[in-house]
């Protein structure tokens, strides 16, 4: 397994991951979250790496994106200056507790320190479906800062 910065070369299978875990997290929550096209995933996810505002870190096996973490830029006051946002984490069921999301944060930190961002925040989907995912995060050095993820759209 190969876990590394890639390129815009991959964001049909970076974009068809993401589409994964939406799905996922409306399968188990049951509620219809996001709004899931794939064609539209594909066509941003190409945008945001090509330009820049996507840093994406895949754990390739045997050829095939298999988990990914997308990171953004971002900066505030309360965090003291530049940091990174993990936008979407994503391991495929049957590679998961085979610490290949252990590896993608390993490498996610890196490369947050390499950028000289002052932190990683991310968002867990809801609880208590995704307890799972808390505690993964939580043993990978994340801590809970509570609130909750929410959201306004403006169409």
């Amino acid at each position: 397994m190969i876990v590394e910065i890639v390129d815009k070369e991959s964001a049909d299978e970076i974009a068809k991951l993401a589409v994964c875990l939406t799905n996922e997290i409306i399968e188990r929550t049951g509620i219809k979250h996001f709004d899931v096209d794939v064609p539209l995933a594909i066509k941003l996810c190409e945008e945001y790496m090509k330009s820049g505002q996507y840093c994406v870190v895949a754990a390739t096996d045997e050829g095939r994106i298999i988990g990914f973490g997308a990171l953004c830029e971002s900066h505030s006051l309360y965090a003291e200056g530049t940091f990174g946002i993990i936008q979407e984490f994503y391991v495929m069921p049957e590679y998961r507790s085979h610490k290949v999301g252990q590896q993608l944060i390993d490498k996610i930190v890196d490369v947050a320190k390499n950028k000289r961002w002052k932190r990683l925040e991310l968002c867990t989907p809801p609880i208590p479906e995704f307890n799972r995912t808390v505690s993964f995060y939580q043993a990978n050095g994340f801590e809970i800062t509570g609130g909750y993820k929410m959201k306004r759209v403006l169409a």
